[in-house]
């Protein structure tokens, strides 16, 4: 869940005076207003036409034909000739993709590829990305976003400046024609020539690789200019955010751009970092939008001010179903559609999109707050995960970099945990390892580098954070007392039977408890 792009309406300083704008803004609001109460009122039916028109649109692909889809009448008859996929159980046909055959799983040409994390069998994702995800979902659902914005803030002056981006960089998949990148990447070199008028840096900024290069150029191309919105993923954006005070010499982010007014944020946790943005930005009336996107599709946007619910968007292109999590992955496991879900339980999201996923699991978690409209907020993982700057790391990634230090350093490690360490200031955040180890490495720091190096190995997203320390600095390593995890299990009622250390954690809570024992004397203890 780690790739962000604000799809901006064009510059209207450049174009026209900005009531007419407004008034513009205003009619298509009213106009996409009265759909969304659609799908809000009619939420099964929308969803049901949906399925169906996909159903039919791909029913002469390669899927379709092994499936029948001709002869797909109803989501019951979908869903018992279908099974749930996964990318492991995908990757193959988007490899084929990918080398340019087309028509397997969507029937229009496939050229984009999102890069996302990796998974069992590869060390990168590649999420196809159709242009009718392109246009009904992901830019669609920006120019929602914007129009929820001003409807709910209708004093707002958004359109008297511009909106600063912060996106991923570009690489091209040479051999066959084909285009892999992050989201944001792909959704900037897809907009219309006008749409860039409203952003701020351009294009060709917004579309370099290299970090440090990157920022001293959006720097000096934005600090003058008159920003009033921000967009991007939060960890990356709290480290511009402070190269611009540093550059500038200013106090705040509010000094820099006095009507700055809101900051549209999705992909990590933001209530981390919600401390630090309001000591950057110390205005009262400043607004957080968060939305809820990934490389597979647009789901889901806060719908209004100060809150902390996602109002889930069922006319993208997107069908959903949900699994229960508390059978998730066991042979009770019960794949229900959206009209059957209930408030406050835990769900695994399965899409079936217009860009050929066909009951794919993302690996999010939501739970409903609401079922009247669908309103979520996002749990998390269904695996243990650590994706507190964008680095998505994975339990099997841990343990596979475990092995191959373990193996060149000759000790031996009986039980770990790691958590993210937070950004504060404009210190860079890191990943605390707690390790209990049978025998230890002679030399600690060069365990530590090793650990770095393997990870980075094994993990793209991971690999890109802690480039140059742009986000991520080196693991910070501590020592466990010999039987310290045993004794946390013990001191739960948890030890023995299938009960096991969270080795991975997007807070603090279960290494906190640790660190705490870590500092009394355990033998005493036992």
């Amino acid at each position: 869940m780690n790739k962000f792009c604000l799809f901006s309406l064009v510059n209207i300083d450049n174009f026209m005076p900005i009531p007419l704008v407004n008034s513009i803004a205003s009619w298509f609001l009213k106009k996409r207003i009265h759909q969304i109460e659609l799908f809000l009122k009619y939420p099964f039916e929308v969803q049901n036409e949906l399925l169906l028109n996909l159903v039919n649109e791909a029913k002469n692909t390669e899927i379709g034909l092994k499936y029948d889809f001709n002869s797909v009448k109803s989501y019951h008859e979908f869903a018992s000739r279908v099974p749930i996929s996964s990318y492991e159980s995908y990757h193959k046909l988007i490899d084929r993709s990918r080398k340019g055959e087309q028509n397997i799983f969507w029937p229009r040409s496939i050229k984009w590829f999102a890069k996302s994390s990796g998974t069992t069998n590869a060390k990168s994702k590649f999420i196809p990305v159709s242009n009718a995800s392109l246009e009904d979902c992901h830019y669609a659902a920006s120019k929602d976003l914007l129009c929820i914005y001003l409807n709910n803030n209708p004093e707002s002056e958004l359109f008297n400046g511009k909106n600063l981006r912060l996106g991923g960089s570009k690489e091209l998949y040479q051999e066959n024609g084909t285009v892999f990148g992050d989201l944001s990447a792909i959704l900037i070199d897809n907009m219309p020539f006008w749409a860039e008028f409203s952003s701020t840096p351009g294009n060709k900024i917004s579309l370099m690789s290299n970090w440090e290069s990157k920022v001293s150029a959006i720097i000096e191309e934005t600090k003058n200019e008159n920003v009033t919105s921000l967009a991007g993923v939060p960890s990356w954006m709290l480290n511009l955010l402070n190269e611009v005070i540093i550059k500038t010499g200013k106090n705040s982010i509010s000094e820099v751009w006095p009507n700055l007014e809101v900051y549209f944020h999705g992909g990590v946790n933001f209530m981390p970092y919600a401390g630090e943005y309001n000591k950057l930005i110390p205005k009262k009336d400043f607004k957080y939008y968060e939305i809820y996107n990934a490389s597979e599709g647009f789901f889901a946007i806060q719908d209004q001010n100060y809150s902390d619910e996602l109002m889930l968007m069922l006319d993208y292109g997107i069908y959903y179903e949900f699994i229960p999590m508390k059978n998730y992955g066991t042979k009770n496991q019960k794949i229900i559609p959206l009209n059957e879900v209930v408030r406050n339980e835990n769900y695994a999201i399965v899409i079936t999109s217009n860009a050929g996923l066909w009951r794919y699991v993302i690996g999010d978690t939501v739970r409903f707050t609401s079922t009247n409209p669908y309103k979520i907020k996002i749990t998390g993982r269904t695996k243990h995960f650590i994706n507190a700057f964008g680095e998505e790391l994975i339990i099997e990634n841990c343990d596979k970099a475990i092995k191959i230090v373990s193996k060149k350093t000759g000790c031996e490690i009986r039980d770990y945990t790691v958590a993210p360490i937070f950004m504060k200031g404009k210190a860079k955040g890191r990943h605390e390892w707690l390790i209990e180890f049978k025998s230890k490495p002679l030399c600690l720091s060069y365990f530590s580098e090793l650990l770095d190096n393997a990870l980075k190995s094994l993990n793209s997203d991971y690999e890109a954070k802690r480039y140059n320390n742009t986000t991520l600095e080196m693991p910070k390593i501590i020592l466990a007392r010999s039987g310290l995890f045993n004794y946390w299990l013990k001191k739960k009622g948890k030890l023995g039977g299938q009960h096991k250390i969270p080795r991975l954690s997007n807070s603090r809570e279960f290494i906190e408890s640790l660190l705490k024992l870590n500092k009394l004397d355990i033998k005493k203890l036992l």
